[in-house]
C-alpha cells in the first residue's frame, strides 16, 4: 500500500469537507457575522413548525395524567379538562385568567412571524371569555446565527398586534437557543360566572368555527418552497387575525363552551370539548372553512408531522363516513397556529349567533356541525 499517497488522499478529502463546510457557514453569515433580515428564511432555522412542534397528545397526556392536581375553592380552571388557560379567582367579581404559548417559525418574514405568535398567545384569553390585561415576552433566538435585528423586528410584530389587542407587553425573558422561537404569557381577566370552559357543551349544540383550517399543511408548503404568495399571504392573514371581535360577540350570547384551534387540529379540541362535556359530535366536513390551496399542498404530500400524529392518535374516536375525501381527513387533524374560535352553543340561538359574526367581519364563520348525546365522545365525520 502507498502509505504518502492515501495521506495525501485523506488530507485532499480533509480540505474538501473543511471547504464545504464553510461554504453552507457562509451561507448563514454577512460581513458582521450573522443573517440579516432580507437574507434569511425563518422556517430554514426550525425542526418543526409553530404549534404542530408540541408534544404530541399521546404523551402528553401520559404526563399530565401523573401530576397531582390542588383543592383550593379559588381554582376555577386547571389542567384536568385541557382548557386554554388556567382561571384563578381572587375575589367575587374577578378571576385572573393566565396562559402561555411559544413556538418556532411558521413564516418566513420574522415582522409576520411575531405578529402570528403574539395573536396565537391571545386567543387563549379570548377563548376563555376574557380580556387580556398585559402581556410578557418569551423568547430563545441564535443570536449567532442570525442577525439582532431579526429579533427587533419579532417583538416589533408582536407589538403591533399587542396594541390592537389594546394592551403592553411589560417585559420577558430571553434565552440563547439554537432555533429561534416566540411568544408569549398573557395575563387576562373576566367575572367568575362568566368564564367560557370546554366542559359544558350539551346535546342538541350548534358548533361554530370562527376561522378556516389548513395553516399547518401551508406552514410545510411555505418550508418547502410549494405555497405560492397568494397561499402564503391569505394564510398569513388568517393567523394573525385575533379572536377579539369573535370572543366578544360570544359574551352576548348563552354559548355553553369554547376552545380554540391550534396544534391539536379541529378534530383534537373538539374532542377535548367533548370528553370534558362527555357527550359526542357530528361534523360535516363540507362545511368546514378550509384556506384555499390546501387541498392542492395536501395532494404533493406536504403534511406536517403534527398532522400526521394527530391523525393516528385521535383515529379511535374519528368516525369516517364513505363521503369523506383522504384529503379533507387530513385536513380536519391539521395542526393549526393561531386558529379560530370553536364554539357550542344552544341551536335556538346559533343562527342569529352565527350571523353576528358574519356581519362583524368574521368572514369565515361556519357551522360546521353539532353535539349529540353520547357519553363516549366520538366524533363522526358526514
Amino acid at each position: 500500500m502507498n502509505w504518502e499517497r492515501l495521506a495525501r488522499l485523506q488530507k485532499e478529502i480533509s480540505e474538501t469537507i473543511v471547504e464545504t463546510a464553510s461554504g453552507l457557514m457562509n451561507k448563514t453569515k454577512t460581513n458582521k457575522g450573522t443573517m440579516t433580515e432580507n437574507q434569511i428564511k425563518l422556517t430554514q432555522f426550525t425542526h418543526g413548525l409553530g404549534c404542530a412542534c408540541k408534544i404530541g397528545p399521546d404523551s402528553l397526556e401520559k404526563i399530565l395524567n401523573r401530576l397531582p392536581y390542588l383543592a383550593d375553592p379559588n381554582i376555577l380552571i386547571d389542567a384536568r379538562n385541557s382548557d386554554d388557560a388556567a382561571v384563578y379567582k381572587i375575589s367575587k367579581d374577578t378571576a385572573i385568567i393566565q396562559t402561555v404559548d411559544f413556538f418556532t417559525p411558521v413564516v418566513d418574514d420574522p415582522f409576520e412571524f411575531g405578529a402570528i405568535a403574539a395573536a396565537n398567545a391571545l386567543s387563549d384569553i379570548y377563548a376563555m371569555g376574557g380580556k387580556p390585561l398585559f402581556a410578557l415576552n418569551i423568547v430563545g433566538f441564535p443570536i449567532k446565527r442570525l442577525s439582532i435585528n431579526i429579533l427587533e423586528s419579532i417583538l416589533e410584530g408582536a407589538r403591533k398586534i399587542s396594541e390592537q389587542a389594546n394592551i403592553q407587553i411589560l417585559g420577558g425573558h430571553t434565552i440563547e437557543d439554537t432555533e429561534p422561537k416566540y411568544g408569549m404569557a398573557v395575563t387576562g381577566i373576566a367575572h367568575p360566572d362568566k368564564i367560557l370552559s370546554n366542559s359544558n357543551a350539551q346535546p342538541g349544540d350548534v358548533i361554530i368555527l370562527t376561522k378556516p383550517i389548513g395553516t399547518g399543511i401551508i406552514s410545510t408548503g411555505i418550508k418547502r418552497g410549494q405555497a405560492d404568495a397568494t397561499i402564503t399571504r391569505s394564510t398569513i392573514d388568517v393567523m394573525k387575525q385575533l379572536n377579539k371581535t369573535a370572543s366578544e360577540i360570544a359574551g352576548k350570547y348563552p354559548v355553553n363552551a369554547c376552545t380554540d384551534v391550534t396544534g391539536f387540529g379541529l378534530l383534537g379540541h373538539l374532542l377535548e370539548m367533548l370528553k370534558a362535556s362527555k357527550v359526542s359530535a357530528e361534523v360535516y366536513h363540507d362545511r368546514v372553512p378550509v384556506i384555499p390551496g390546501t387541498i392542492k399542498l395536501v395532494q404533493l404530500g406536504l403534511l406536517p408531522g403534527g398532522t400526521k400524529n394527530n391523525r393516528k392518535y385521535y383515529g379511535r374516536w374519528l368516525q369516517w363516513k364513505d363521503a369523506v375525501p383522504e384529503t379533507h381527513k387530513y385536513i380536519l387533524c391539521d395542526a393549526q397556529t393561531s386558529g379560530g374560535l370553536l364554539f357550542a352553543i344552544p341551536e335556538k340561538q346559533s343562527r342569529k349567533f352565527h350571523q353576528d359574526l358574519l356581519d362583524n367581519g368574521i368572514e369565515y364563520a361556519s357551522i360546521i356541525g353539532h353535539i349529540v348525546q353520547d357519553p363516549s365522545s366520538k366524533i363522526t365525520i358526514l
